[in-house]
């Protein structure tokens, strides 16, 4: 259960932005290409250099080291990285009822990553985010390439694990009927201006 506080915050030509994301809340920011929507996940993130203030509780990223922070605010990017041959090699610990409630059996540990779909490994990706249980979570259109059936399983664990560990959520989406289910704040981004739209 964290509080994110964003001030001030300037990265590359983009911002300062200031944000204020509580806990079990999701806050949803859309806006067009090239806005800096990626971006400012990162720079949240701390994974690019950026200016101004980003705290966790009242704690400025720079009293974390860069590992605690990273566990702490997990982002899932639109493309996630893979380092092993097999799914299982990705995961020390997952509550097993996860894989079924995002339509996998439970022995897709034994599978090649190379031989997964992409829609897949978006999925796989959560999870493996998840088991560090981080107090925030950046998803970069975590759904984006899901058929409508696995959106809403990724939404539904996403929504329970924010009720569940009082998550703080920052959520890029273009979808506008998902930001409807999903966000308790909406955001545009553009024109280098962060702007609630309700």
């Amino acid at each position: 259960m964290a509080k994110l506080s964003i001030s001030k915050l300037s990265f590359l030509q983009f911002g300062p932005f200031d944000l204020t994301v509580q806990p079990n809340e999701c806050v949803v920011i859309s806006g067009p290409s090239g806005a800096g929507k990626s971006l400012l996940l990162r720079a949240i993130a701390d994974l690019d250099p950026q200016q101004g203030i980003i705290s966790l509780d009242g704690k400025n990223n720079f009293l974390f080291s860069p590992i605690e922070w990273r566990k702490k605010v997990g982002l899932l990017p639109a493309e996630s990285e893979w380092w092993y041959e097999t799914v299982g090699e990705h995961f020390r610990h997952i509550e097993s009822t996860w894989f079924t409630q995002l339509g996998f059996d439970p022995a897709i540990a034994k599978r090649a990553i190379n031989g997964l779909s992409t829609g897949e490994r978006q999925r796989l990706a959560l999870l493996r985010l998840l088991t560090n249980k981080p107090a925030i979570l950046l998803l970069d259109e975590a759904t984006a390439n899901l058929d409508s059936e696995n959106t809403q399983r990724m939404e539904a664990l996403i929504s329970a694990y924010k009720q569940q560990q009082q998550a703080a959520i920052i959520w890029v989406s273009h979808d506008i009927q998902q930001i409807a289910r999903i966000a308790d704040k909406h955001f545009m981004l553009r024109n280098n201006s962060l702007t609630q739209v309700s």
